[in-house]
């Protein structure tokens, strides 16, 4: 019931009360000479990526349990990727961005994105961003390889990235307290707001694309409706929040410290407790990040990975079109073709999504009303009203009487050859003419003497 507390229960005792499937979704790699951990979930939800700090990178088959790949790079790796399915992936890596498929195997190197830090993929529109400690945040177009657009913070160097996958604009977190929202189509940030007095930790956008979630360097979280860019919620945790992650159910997982916390209901309003608790003795949480159309919840810490399941947090009722976990191999090809079919350009990004897909049935009227105001801001100005010229429409190339015309050019019948024939004779009759004057006007240029001479 409501009165009813939940964030007492242990893993263990959710483990006890499940059925085996759920049950083995609780476990723990203990990989404590490579942390701290980041990892990426494919959209399915099938397959995760892992990536120590110290260069060990692994991809895991989360549904069978099995190990894909795994390599070492002995560098030093800040974040790790997905792009559009489990076959590539990108990797920040000490000085630029990489990507490798699913045998570990590199293929390209990203030259011009220079010591990054931080990596988001757009599925719909096959760009990858990143930003790093230049402050440039920069958008790699993974289906033709160029580079879309690089965009200068002027804010410092930035660790910190979230999407809002209802629009793809990305937000960023930077050190004086501003987050920003950027567009690959726009130089300077859509939206530029002060979130926190001190540093920006975490930025979280939720699957709606209403609100956010933003923590700062003071210990406290912060919940934001981007409808308004409003502060409609402060929340406050016993350290700084190093990383937050809206589930696909609106459930919000928080991860401090040793601590990790998840709040239901926590965005329409204050909600007075967490609704779930995990402790990680002796470990520091790095990331946390929802499981797709599962109830789990993966955390990246100091010594390796925590898997813990969250009852309610997944979305039961998957689009196999969209996202199918139990995809074959050639429905991933297949989808991999309609989603390169389907790529929309990187201009589409924009606060306003709604746009898209609308007709606009007013643009006569619009093209009046501005030449009127324009009209009176001349009139204003005291240069009068324009003359308008009278424009002489010209029939257009592809009407049916040139059509024809053309089909009808190489075409010789009866009536085309008499005609023919009677422009030569008139040709010919004409240059007999202007010889006979031109032979004229020299026999009388010519002395008297001379003339019967002139030919």
């Amino acid at each position: 019931g409501e009165m009813e507390s939940t964030g007492k229960v242990t893993q263990r005792e959710i483990a006890a009360n499940v059925q085996q499937t759920v049950a083995q979704q609780v476990y723990n790699l203990d990989l404590e000479d490579f942390g701290p951990y980041r990892f990426d979930w494919t959209r399915n939800g099938r397959h995760m990526l892992l990536g120590g700090n110290k260069g060990h990178v692994a991809i895991m088959d989360v549904l069978r349990m099995n190990l894909v790949t795994e390599l070492h790079l002995r560098e030093t790796l800040r974040d790790v990727c997905f792009l559009h399915n489990e076959t590539l992936f990108a990797t920040a890596q000490r000085k630029y961005v990489y990507i490798y498929d699913q045998n570990g195997v590199e293929l390209h190197c990203l030259r011009q994105h220079v010591e990054p830090t931080r990596l988001s993929f757009l599925p719909y529109h096959f760009l990858l961003a990143a930003v790093g400690k230049t402050g440039y945040l920069k958008y790699q177009d993974t289906s033709t390889g160029e580079l879309v657009s690089e965009h200068r913070t002027k804010l410092g160097a930035c660790d910190v990235m979230a999407q809002n996958t209802t629009n793809g604009v990305i937000h960023l977190g930077h050190g004086n307290g501003v987050v920003t929202l950027w567009s690959p189509a726009m130089s300077t940030p859509l939206v530029r707001m002060l979130a926190h007095q001190g540093p920006v930790k975490d930025v979280a956008v939720d699957p709606t694309g209403r609100y956010m979630a933003s923590a700062g360097m003071n210990k406290t979280f912060k919940i934001w409706d981007l409808r308004t860019f409003k502060e409609l919620h402060s929340y406050t945790s016993v350290q700084p929040a190093a990383s937050l992650e809206f589930s696909q159910r609106g459930l919000l997982a928080v991860g401090f410290g040793s601590h990790i916390q998840v709040w239901r209901d926590a965005c329409e309003k204050k909600a007075r407790a967490p609704y779930m608790r995990h402790e990680l003795p002796g470990k520091m949480a790095s990331k946390v990040s929802w499981r797709p159309f599962e109830d789990v919840l993966g955390v990246g810490h100091s010594d390796g990975f925590t898997s813990m399941v969250v009852p309610g947090a997944g979305e039961p009722n998957y689009d196999a079109l969209e996202a199918n976990p139990f995809e074959s191999t050639k429905e991933r090809r297949e989808t991999e073709v309609h989603s390169l079919l389907d790529k929309i350009g990187p201009e589409t990004i924009a606060l306003d999504s709604s746009f898209l897909g609308t007709i606009d049935t007013d643009s006569v009227s619009l093209a009046k009303e501005q030449d009127e105001l324009t009209a009176a801001a001349v009139e204003a100005a005291g240069g009068g009203p324009r003359e308008r010229r009278e424009v002489r429409k010209q029939r257009g190339k592809s009407k049916t009487g040139r059509k024809l015309k053309k089909k009808r050019k190489n075409i010789m019948d009866a009536e085309k050859a008499l005609l023919k024939k009677r422009l030569e004779d008139e040709k010919e009759e004409r240059r007999a003419e202007r010889a006979a004057e031109m032979k004229e006007a020299r026999r009388e240029e010519a002395p008297a003497a001379l003339r019967r001479f002139v030919k």
